[in-house]
């Protein structure tokens, strides 16, 4: 049984949402798509810093239930539907120090962010993509939600767990019905927000950045790679996955750390 798959223009005539996809990964992953032949629009709360015209550009709070509402009735009023959504917008600000110093509101922005956002968007786009038979969803998580940094993101990495779970339960659910439903879990990459996830340990426990890097790697054991991952790196396991290529994958947790995690 064989299957012929144009590999240069294979999302030619798709329409994919990335969110969180002005920066980081999630620019990457936009731009990885828009590659591929996809119709491609990204959301975040404030415009990217440098304008990529193909890139078609909603401005919205995903944190909020207003937020999702406004870019699924944008997205369906403008183009009638939606073939990939990557729910890749993810963001921790709490302070460091465990869970002491943490408060109901560092809870609640931080799962709102990370877990409620992307159920809400799955919400929005999966009655149309059930009613056609047709669709990828991916899901942004971590590997923390696997190896939980206590001391640094502890709501973030149990916002990421619950990711995970719920990733797993909805392809349970939607696949038999054409939506294929998987969760990336990167490590450590190389991003804006990374750096600022440094500044903020290295003043909670008065370090230095250079310290507070070495204290991150020392808590996940190690990258055996021997560095972070690159955005593009991510991006690149994202188009396969979106792609008619991995037709028969649903359901699954991709790892994508450098070999971070120590238990197979």
């Amino acid at each position: 049984m064989g299957h012929a798959f144009n590999f240069d223009n294979e999302l030619s005539s798709k329409i994919a949402l990335v969110t969180g996809g002005t920066k980081g990964a999630g620019k990457a992953i936009a731009e990885r798509l828009l590659k591929a032949g996809a119709t491609v629009v990204i959301t975040a709360r404030n415009k990217p810093e440098e304008e990529n015209p193909p890139l078609h550009f909603i401005p919205a709070d995903l944190s909020k239930p207003e937020g999702t509402q406004k870019v699924g009735e944008e997205i369906l009023l403008k183009f009638g539907r939606l073939d990939i959504l990557v729910n890749n917008l993810g963001a921790s600000e709490t302070p460091g120090g465990g869970f002491a110093v943490l408060t109901d509101e560092d809870w609640e922005i931080t799962i709102k962010t990370n877990l409620l956002a992307p159920i809400r968007l799955d919400r929005e786009f999966l009655p149309q993509m059930i009613e056609r038979g047709n669709g990828v969803i991916i899901h942004i998580a971590s590997i923390q939600g696997r190896l939980p940094l206590y001391d640094s993101t502890l709501p973030y990495a149990a916002a990421k767990a619950g990711l995970i779970n719920y990733s797993k339960s909805l392809s349970n659910e939607v696949s038999s019905k054409g939506v294929r439903v998987l969760t990336v879990s990167p490590g450590w990459i190389m991003t804006d927000s990374a750096t600022r996830m440094m500044q903020r340990i290295a003043e909670s426990s008065n370090i230095t950045v250079e310290q507070a890097t070495q204290s991150v790697m020392d808590a996940l054991g190690g990258i055996p790679i021997g560095r972070p991952a690159q955005p593009e790196e991510i991006a690149e396991l994202v188009g396969f996955l979106v792609s008619p290529r991995a037709g028969y994958l649903t359901g699954t947790e991709y790892i994508i750390d450098g070999g971070t995690i120590p238990t197979i």
